[in-house]
């Protein structure tokens, strides 16, 4: 039997996006060793090539690569991170949870941007892919940005410890991002790790959310860092019965 830890420590970076891919790689490689006694490290949405739609095709092969390094390197962690990538003939934005050097749970963005033009250059995952997962007796889910918004896609992860967000959400909607994230962190009583872009552009917002709608965020750092107490998720679920 899996026994679940008291807490996790977690962290959720908060950077911007070089225009040189290798640079970004290797960025994202320093905060891994730097914090390797990190328990969950989650990256913003798509932070190693942006959304480079002029080089689709570049960016796909340079994402595939870098998951084969990450996959190397990650060993004990969880490093959360989503990437373009070629899927046939088409091109994806592709969530992925790596842990002990595998990919533990993969996951297609569903809901594409309309107003980034994301549905113009990338292709849709299945809605049914939202679901879900476990590693080692904690449960996660996953929403990549845009897919906050969706209350049905609230309800397909309901239950879960842990509901992990890398975003790439635009500052004018900074608002929605911060209220959004800290309602499901409270209406699904579970902790929620956000990791937003810091591109001059984009909301920033990375925190750390606790059931209580208690949120650690700080735009001026580029490393969000924070707890995830299992004994606050079981207190709030046994004092607030949602039956």
């Amino acid at each position: 039997m899996i026994k679940i830890p008291k807490n996790m420590e977690v962290v959720a970076l908060q950077l911007p996006s070089a225009k040189r891919y290798q640079a970004n790689l290797d960025t994202l490689l320093s905060y891994l060793h730097t914090y390797q006694d990190k328990d969950i490290i989650i990256a913003p949405e798509v932070y190693l090539t942006a959304y480079d739609y002029e080089h689709l095709s570049t960016a796909a092969k340079f994402s595939a690569k870098a998951l084969k390094t990450l996959k190397q390197v990650v060993d004990e962690q969880i490093v959360v991170i989503t990437l373009i990538l070629e899927d046939g003939d088409e091109f994806v934005n592709q969530a992925v949870v790596i842990h002990k050097h595998k990919v533990m749970h993969k996951q297609d963005k569903v809901k594409l941007f309309k107003l980034g033009d994301e549905d113009i250059y990338l292709t849709a995952g299945k809605e049914k892919k939202i679901k879900p997962f476990e590693i080692e007796g904690v449960t996660y889910a996953l929403l990549i940005c845009f897919e906050l918004r969706f209350k049905d896609l609230w309800k397909q992860i309901e239950g879960v410890d842990v509901v992990l967000i890398p975003a790439r959400w635009g500052l004018l909607r900074k608002g929605h991002l911060e209220i959004l994230s800290r309602a499901l962190a409270v209406m699904n009583q579970c902790y929620v790790l956000l990791s937003n872009s810091s591109d001059a552009d984009m909301a920033s917002s990375s925190a750390i959310i606790a059931p209580t709608g208690n949120v650690v965020m700080d735009d001026k750092k580029e490393v969000v860092e924070g707890v995830v107490d299992f004994r606050e998720i079981k207190k709030m679920r046994r004092y607030i019965v949602m039956d």
